[in-house]
């Protein structure tokens, strides 16, 4: 932790575009849970690109998703490896939620205060996993990671429906699936810390994976696209991965999912 927090930009957007370059991920979840809630929002303002999107520490070492290790989950360290990896969804998610907020324009209040509030909670959960893996003796930049998610922010930088399609829709969506299992595995394994923060997670990021999906029909409406129809598009035109059950479908349907996506979900 570097113990310093750079000043804080009295307009939501802005303070969203700073977040985002901090480096340290304690001061980057610490800065963007001291944000003070209702700021004033500038939805039209243009921002040129800076260098340095997003701020990252040295460590984890970043590596290809089949290089990032794996440990048997009766250890402590294979449980580490594993709350490492989670951690580091949680880290890439805030990033993921400033980065919408700053990056794309004209859209409704309602928009940025909603991913706001998304990257609130991404970073109370990053805090709690990493203050779990310091309490195991293996915090946040112990182990590699790798970075499949920030690479898809990166292909739809510049179409914001297929951002909220390919992110939010599929590889968030995705913990929703798995989340469940894993926190079972950590319960049975005696970690019920790691249980709670896991259940935590769990019940607020199918509000998170709701708000995609909200802002996803939003912007199909806006541009003429039937929502089911298209997603197929968007994912073949940014090689998204191609997503494999189980599913967990009510969590998905708490999450907004139509019962026409879910059948096609199950059946693509």
């Amino acid at each position: 932790m570097t113990n310093y927090l750079p000043e804080t930009p009295a307009e939501l957007r802005a303070a969203a575009l700073q977040a985002l370059l901090i480096c340290d991920a304690d001061d980057k979840s610490r800065f963007v849970l001291n944000l003070p809630e209702n700021m004033p929002c500038d939805t039209a303002q243009q921002f040129a690109c800076p260098e340095g999107i997003p701020g990252r520490p040295a460590k984890p070492e970043l590596v290809a998703p089949g290089k990032v290790g794996r440990r048997a989950m009766h250890t402590v360290e294979g449980r580490a490896v594993l709350l490492h990896a989670l951690a580091h969804i949680e880290m890439n998610a805030i990033n993921l939620a400033l980065d919408i907020i700053w990056r794309f324009a004209d859209m409704p209040p309602a928009f940025y205060t909603d991913w706001m509030k998304v990257a609130r909670e991404e970073a109370k959960h990053f805090s709690l996993l990493n203050a779990h893996l310091r309490d195991l003796g293996f915090p946040y930049g112990s182990f590699s990671a790798h970075n499949s998610l920030w690479e898809m922010a990166e292909k739809t930088k510049a179409d914001l429906t297929a951002r909220l399609a390919l992110v939010p829709r599929t590889m968030e969506a995705r913990g929703l699936d798995v989340t469940p299992g894993l926190m079972q595995k950590l319960v049975q394994a005696g970690d019920l810390r790691a249980g709670e923060i896991m259940q935590t997670i769990y019940d607020e990021e199918i509000g998170h994976v709701e708000i995609g999906n909200r802002w996803y029909n939003y912007q199909c409406r806006k541009e003429g696209h039937d929502a089911l129809a298209y997603y197929p598009v968007l994912s073949e035109r940014y090689k998204a991965p191609r997503l494999r059950g189980p599913f967990n479908l009510e969590g998905r349907r708490q999450a907004g999912f139509t019962e026409s996506e879910l059948v096609w979900l199950q059946g693509q």
